[in-house]
């Protein structure tokens, strides 16, 4: 490692522990965290991981509240003991090409999670599209340990999401904003899910549907800005 490598590691550390810890603020904000239920962490450049230690209330977390670990869990930065999470989070990054994960416990989500028989969640909006279709169940394990880590991982297969049984929601992204994005994202579709049952039996989009939905968002560039035609 040179040395200007070696002088740009407190720098990156410091921004990382900064941005997880205003994601938690935020995540907090939009009411998917309450308390010290939750944790948050991102992948910095090198693989190391900046997340959130335990016992901390989430919506006055601040850098100091965020701790730096190897890919492996051992410490590297920050006086405070990581979330007893960290496991999950390391087995997702070790598992996945995900940048930051999100964990909460969502209002929603977590109702969601809690009923009886549901091993998914049925994509009624094409909007689910985006976290990759129906959201997983993973089945319920105690939290903290190693089969939770497990189950969530097999959960995110080829997902952006997962429900966790009587326990809340998982959310990955590319980035600390992208995962903030997924988590608000699932959050209102298992509102969607919620209200729509206690109407009638909610009406999942068919592959079809599903389809046709990504093929317009590719033909149309959804989801992009562009310069009115001239």
């Amino acid at each position: 490692m040179t040395t200007t490598e070696s002088a740009r590691e407190p720098e990156q550390s410091s921004r990382a522990r900064e941005h997880v810890a205003a994601t938690a603020r935020r995540l907090a904000a939009e009411g998917l965290l309450i308390g010290t239920a939750g944790n948050v962490s991102a992948r910095l450049d090198d693989g190391r991981i900046a997340v959130t230690v335990t016992g901390v209330v989430l919506a006055d977390c601040r850098a100091e509240d965020v701790t730096v670990v190897s890919a492996t869990g051992e410490h590297v930065d920050g006086r405070l003991a990581p979330t007893s999470e960290l496991g999950l989070h390391l087995g997702i990054y070790s598992s996945t090409q995900a940048g930051a994960v999100v964990h909460t416990h969502a209002p929603f989500s977590t109702a969601v999670s809690c009923v009886s028989g549901m091993d998914s969640l049925p994509v009624l909006h094409y909007q689910q599209l985006l976290l990759g279709g129906e959201i997983r169940v993973a089945p319920y394990a105690t939290f903290g340990t190693p089969e939770l880590a497990d189950l969530v991982v097999a959960g995110l297969r080829d997902r952006q999401a997962v429900l966790m049984a009587n326990h809340g929601s998982v959310a990955v992204g590319s980035s600390l904003a992208k995962a903030l994005d997924n988590a608000l994202l699932l959050e209102w579709l298992a509102a969607l899910y919620v209200r729509a049952s206690g109407v009638g039996a909610p009406r999942p989009l068919t592959e079809a549907q599903q389809h046709d939905a990504v093929a317009q968002a590719i033909t149309l560039e959804y989801g992009t800005t562009k310069e009115n035609p001239r």
